[in-house]
């Protein structure tokens, strides 16, 4: 027993350290970006797919690109059809239909004729529900394949905002204070203003990008943000409105964690939407943060590290904070596949460190491949 498991260190190891020693250990690896899928996020997820496929080193890596679409087939995009301007997958020649077989030798095949298209890792950039939820992480788990980002664990907490506050506060992490209400609940709106205060904002528990959010201070619409909220989830939590600087920072790394500096994001009309993020510019990327102490910088990277573990996130993922004084100051949220859009912040900070953008991709998909041959190396069958 303790010689296999010395064997399989020792080939653990020299695994590794082929990569460390000899980059080229994982030249022209065949990495597939999965961008689109069926959440209100699909747009975004292609214009981050576009800037990771660009900014990809073609020395170590040769990029392909999947389109999941808005009804969620899956299609290979031939040539330059991710830049297409108006891009609609599937309704392209040059998008070829794909089906899956788990657990085959080749688990990724063209419809039209069955042949193979081999894929070394996956770098999913889908945002939001079937995207970063854990159910296309699960689906990758049975091709057997590397894939970026949190396993499926990770992926489900990171996204149900509730789940995620439950586990925080149960590890001595600040949260914004908030309640939890599943359609058809009895919410009685009086208590929640009596005992939140306002203003109040609303969130379907599963959804990124500030999608279905709302802000209320006052009867009438906190029940007109809760129908809103409802439309998009069958739970919605209701926050507490925080008075504070919106900060944030980014993680990276599996069982050995980096967390960046921190960013502020300053809102120049109303609060970080979707709307005000992507499509009204109305916010703006402050990058290091100013007139934050070292003490506060501090402060708000080590909570993150604690919450990336007890979050059980692998990766990468960026933590997000309200913050009022080094006394008071709340987690937020996490975004477990965080936009690579022209304004995302994810990896704007990373830059900040004097991590590239090409690196950053190629540590990823490293991280990915790293995980996944650690698994390989477990016991599951009987």
């Amino acid at each position: 027993m303790q010689n296999s498991i010395a064997l399989n260190n020792k080939m653990l190891n020299l695994f590794f350290w082929k990569i460390k020693l000899n980059p080229s250990f994982l030249t022209m690896q065949k990495l597939a970006i999965i961008v689109g899928g069926k959440s209100p996020e699909h747009d975004i997820s292609i214009i981050s797919g576009r800037n990771i496929y660009k900014a990809i080193d073609l020395n170590k890596y040769s990029p392909l690109v999947i389109g999941i679409s808005k009804t969620g087939q899956w299609f290979h995009l031939l040539g330059n059809s991710l830049f297409d301007e108006k891009l609609d997958i599937g309704n392209n020649n040059n998008h070829l239909p794909l089906y899956l077989i788990p657990f085959d030798h080749s688990p990724v095949r063209y419809i039209n004729d069955h042949s193979e298209l081999k894929i070394d890792v996956f770098f999913p950039i889908t945002h939001g529900v079937l995207g970063e939820d854990g159910t296309l992480q699960g689906l990758i788990e049975h091709l057997n394949l590397p894939y970026v980002g949190p396993s499926v664990l990770g992926s489900s907490i990171g996204m149900d905002k509730d789940v995620t506050k439950t586990i925080l506060a149960q590890n001595g992490i600040m949260v914004t204070p908030w309640k939890t209400f599943y359609k058809g609940d009895n919410i009685n709106l009086n208590n929640l203003i009596d005992e939140l205060g306002t203003p109040l904002f609303v969130k379907p528990a599963n959804m990124g990008s500030g999608v279905g959010v709302e802000k209320a201070t006052n009867i009438d619409e906190l029940n007109n943000a809760i129908q809103n909220a409802f439309n998009y989830d069958i739970k919605i939590i209701i926050e507490k409105g925080i008075n504070g600087r919106e900060v944030e920072t980014a993680a990276l790394g599996n069982n050995e964690i980096k967390i960046s500096g921190v960013g502020e994001i300053i809102v120049q009309n109303g609060f970080y939407t979707y709307e005000n993020k992507y499509i009204n510019n109305e916010t703006k990327v402050v990058i290091p943060i100013e007139n934050f102490s070292n003490e506060s910088v501090e402060l708000i990277r080590n909570t993150a590290k604690k919450a990336y573990k007890a979050l059980q996130l692998e990766g990468l993922s960026r933590i997000d904070f309200f913050f009022v004084n080094n006394n008071e100051f709340y987690l937020n949220e996490v975004n477990t596949l965080p936009g690579f859009t022209n304004i995302s912040m994810y990896p704007k900070l990373w830059e900040a460190q004097g991590l590239s953008y090409t690196d950053l991709i190629s540590e990823l998909a490293l991280l990915a491949i790293q995980r996944h041959e650690l698994k390989n190396l477990l016991k599951r069958n009987l």
